[in-house]
């Protein structure tokens, strides 16, 4: 981009060049070489458009999640969560060894131990995860939450949430468990593991402790 000083204003193409008036200044600049169509069809830009369509999916992936969420994320004190949960996404996305690359999705990302590992390893802004915390185990009906820790808590929040990762929308069901010193608490099982993930807080006195997905 360049200044330019003339007699005359010109606004708009010639050539390769275009000129047009930014901040009472006048601009011109070369014609950026992108071509929408090139773009959809060239085979160099094969890469591009897969990268482009596997972003595309993670980050509507993590909004939907982040949406579901948004109460608990309000009180993790960072305003670019946003940022590191897509990167997250992508991470998870990485591991789907099933998909050709451009179809790779964080669902089949998640069907790995590893996957998982990552997600619930995910620390929500300044608030610390659940790990080593806790551990669930699953029933026929219902899952049950086991302490590993002593730790001083009064409430725990679980939802369960169904994730839809071709049409990009969730449900969800969320319990809270008044605790009484019990080492194990039970709460029930609303949907299948393969669509779905938890999510726990432990609160006390109203605060949230640790919260973080398991």
């Amino acid at each position: 981009m360049a200044t330019y000083e003339s007699l005359i204003t010109l606004k708009g193409a010639v050539g390769d060049l275009v000129f047009y008036n930014l901040n009472g200044k006048n601009v011109v600049r070369k014609k950026s070489g992108f071509n929408k169509t090139a773009f959809k069809k060239s085979p160099t830009y094969e890469k591009v458009r897969q990268n482009s369509s596997e972003f595309g999916h993670c980050s509507k992936v993590g909004k939907i999640i982040r949406i579901a969420l948004d109460k608990y994320i309000k009180e993790s004190g960072d305003p670019l969560l946003y940022q590191s949960f897509a990167k997250v996404m992508t991470e998870i996305k990485d591991l789907d060894i099933m998909s050709g690359r451009g179809n790779r999705t964080v669902k089949n990302g998640l069907k790995t131990e590893k996957g998982k590992l990552i997600l619930n390893n995910f620390h929500f802004g300044k608030k610390h995860n659940l790990e080593n915390i806790l551990s669930v185990k699953n029933g026929l009906f219902e899952k049950s939450i086991q302490l590993e820790q002593e730790i001083s808590l009064d409430e725990i929040e679980v939802i369960s949430l169904k994730i839809d990762f071709e049409n990009y929308v969730t449900e969800s069901f969320e319990e809270k468990i008044n605790v009484n010193q019990q080492k194990e608490i039970s709460f029930q099982k609303h949907f299948t593991d393969e669509d779905s993930v938890t999510f726990i807080a432990l609160k006390k006195d109203g605060k949230i402790l640790n919260m973080g997905f398991v």
